[in-house]
């Protein structure tokens, strides 16, 4: 009861293709960060928008959380726009906040309420 993932692969071949799940489960407030990937060789096919609606539909309707969030790299812009696409709003720019392979890295934070009554 700490997170929940999925594997992301066509329903043809079980070959992992990528993941998509949530975790940081806050469930005193009702918010859960959704966190993807997916390799590089199956970006821009529909693959995350497609697994991110079934995933998103689930938190909200099954796992019953009242928010979404979601901390990205500003530079990834693909990222932000597959967010935007699926109702999140930007929140927050924190600058220098992760670090990471010697380096201090800014972050995007979107978050997306329940659509749902």
């Amino acid at each position: 009861n700490e997170a929940v993932s999925w594997a992301v692969c066509f329903p043809f071949d079980p070959t992992l293709i990528g993941i998509i799940g949530f975790w940081k489960m806050d469930k005193d407030n009702h918010r859960t960060e959704i966190g993807y990937m997916l390799r590089a060789d199956f970006w821009g096919q529909g693959i995350m928008n497609e697994a991110m609606t079934a995933v998103i539909e689930y938190c909200f309707k099954v796992l019953n959380f009242h928010s979404i969030e979601a901390n990205t790299d500003p530079d990834n812009e693909a990222s932000g726009r597959i967010l935007e696409k699926h109702g999140f709003v930007q929140e927050a720019y924190f600058r220098e906040n992760f670090y990471f392979e010697g380096k201090f890295l800014d972050s995007l934070i979107y978050s997306k309420i329940n659509p749902y009554p």
